[in-house]
């Protein structure tokens, strides 16, 4: 584009209000941004109609990079409804840089898992289930319909909820949960009559029912006195439990307030 042509404010920031917008900040000095060019061509190619690819010469535009900290180049930024969604510097494999967009950019069916995500909050699971199953079978790799499926289907079905976690590898912002999600479908597939002989057995026992049920304060409460009095039984397998229930309910869930100090004391 030229100087009489772009307008970035026009071409970019407003433009990203219909259409994540991907910027190439380069140069034509610059031997990396040469190399990257033909591979974010191809990119943009597999997203056609879901991204568009401006490219900015830093040298033509000089106001644009210093306003946007532009530091070493290429510089390549996502802009989503007229702000920097994510962004990345330098050449970077293909492959992973297709990945890295397919993560950044809008889900065409954020709406559908929003909706799924209120059904589930007014408990209507089954509802919700359906409306991601729907999504899961257009977009298989919906991380967010990934994660709430995973979080739905685990009393129910353990197992499905343990393979549903594993398609979160690699995935930062749900590693833990997905550790979670593991850990508590071993207990919840726990056989009870293999569990071995202690003082703390039955204690232990009705943890894991009362796990099995939903409750999980009750079975955090029971987790924490078998930790006071054997912390190894069954492989430390009362406090893994407890610690995957706070990760699977969340640092800021009332039930995890409660009883994360108390879990903190019994282990010292």
């Amino acid at each position: 584009m030229t100087s009489n042509q772009f307008d970035f404010t026009r071409d970019v920031l407003d433009k990203s209000r219909d259409i994540p917008v991907l910027v190439d900040f380069w140069a034509e000095w610059c031997a990396p941004c040469r190399m990257l060019a033909p591979v974010l061509d191809r990119i943009a190619g597999q997203f056609a109609g879901r991204v568009l690819l401006v490219k900015v010469n830093t040298e033509v535009y000089p106001d644009i990079a210093t306003r946007f900290g532009v530091r070493g180049i290429p510089d390549v930024r996502l802009f989503i409804d007229g702000t920097v969604a994510d962004q990345f510097t330098g050449v970077l494999p293909e492959e992973q840089i297709a990945s890295w967009l397919k993560r950044a950019l809008p889900s065409r069916y954020a709406r559908e898992v929003q909706l799924a995500s209120e059904l589930a909050a007014e408990g209507n699971t089954e509802r919700a289930a359906e409306r991601l199953e729907e999504v899961l079978l257009h977009e298989a790799d919906n991380i967010e319909a990934l994660a709430m499926m995973s979080r739905l289907r685990l009393m129910s079905d353990p197992a499905e909820a343990a393979s549903l976690s594993e398609r979160l590898e690699g995935e930062p912002r749900y590693a833990d949960f997905a550790d979670a999600v593991r850990t508590l479908s071993v207990m919840l597939q726990r056989e009870i009559d293999t569990l071995p002989e202690d003082p703390v057995r039955d204690a232990y026992i009705r943890s894991i029912e009362y796990l099995r049920s939903g409750a999980f304060s009750d079975a955090l409460e029971g987790f924490i006195g078998v930790i006071r009095e054997n912390r190894y039984y069954d492989d430390d397998g009362a406090r893994k439990a407890c610690v995957a229930i706070f990760r699977f309910l969340g640092e800021e869930h009332e039930v995890t307030r409660k009883h994360r100090r108390v879990f903190d004391r019994a282990l010292y």
